[in-house]
């Protein structure tokens, strides 16, 4: 081999060299680039869940939210500031029996149980009108979330007609539906579903079921809940003629609990 064609060799071998060390230093750049590429999204990812997760935390709960709403969406078949006049019955009713009920208080169930149907009856034959003032004093007592949601339900139920709302109301009152006081289970939007499937006007009602699932009537139920509160009555359930307390045999303040009691009571309201 001649020394021109040794030196020739030489240089090709070192080009090719050169050319492998710069595609060599070109992947390590392009690796090196991806790495760090990678570790931007990963801190940005971690940044994002953790951002995410503080404002998931600071985010205002169902009924914070509905407690700052401006606008009140009231259910049909109301009157009064922010719907929370709620009055049944034929117009030229002359007497109106107000009746004050929070959902989860067992006493109520009590009470509906024996004299529900006979309220519902008596309003339907104009004895006299129903004003009703939900309550929802048990949520803090008892902390939970029931007796609000229950009665954002039943404003629900109100929007599709009164009738409903008084069926509604038995059904949750009834033996077999109503919990424990100390089991919230009306906070359960299923369950307040469930029950709403006794009532035919509501089983099967697609508004219905939505404005349930949707919490559409929350931020009533709390203003319904304020109205009690303003209202000066201190427990449930308690009954009032024309602004008069209606009581049984427990004593001052102790309203009528049997049917024989509530009649009684009722028939002398309806006379004075």
């Amino acid at each position: 081999m001649s020394a021109r064609n040794n030196q020739a060799n030489k240089a090709a071998a070192r080009e090719r060299l050169r050319i492998e060390r710069e595609r060599q230093a070109k992947r390590d750049r392009t690796r090196r680039r991806l790495i760090v590429a990678a570790s931007i999204v990963g801190v940005l990812a971690i940044a994002g869940g953790v951002g995410y997760g503080v404002m998931q935390a600071n985010k205002p709960s169902q009924w914070e939210a509905a407690k700052n709403e401006k606008q009140i969406t009231a259910p049909a078949n109301t009157t009064g500031k922010n719907g929370t006049t709620l009055v049944i019955g034929k117009k030229d009713a002359k007497k109106t029996l107000e009746l004050y009920e929070d959902s989860r208080c067992p006493v109520c169930a009590t009470f509906e149980q024996a004299n529900g149907e006979t309220i519902k009856k008596d309003v339907d034959a104009g004895k006299y009108k129903l004003r009703y003032v939900g309550a929802a004093f048990i949520d803090r007592t008892i902390p939970g979330e029931g007796s609000r949601n229950a009665l954002s339900a039943l404003g629900a139920a109100l929007d599709v007609s009164p009738e409903a709302f008084l069926e509604y109301k038995g059904a949750l009152y009834a033996q077999k539906n109503h919990p424990a006081e100390q089991d919230d289970k009306f906070a359960k939007d299923d369950y307040l579903l469930k029950i709403a499937d006794e009532v035919d006007a509501l089983k099967g009602n697609k508004k219905f079921q939505k404005d349930v699932q949707d919490g559409t009537f929350d931020a009533w139920a709390l203003k319904m809940a304020d109205t009690f509160q303003k209202s000066g009555v201190r427990g449930t359930p308690a009954l009032k003629m024309d602004g008069k307390t209606l009581t049984g045999s427990g004593g001052k303040g102790s309203p009528p609990m049997t049917a024989e009691e509530f009649k009684t009571a009722i028939d002398k309201a309806l006379k004075g």
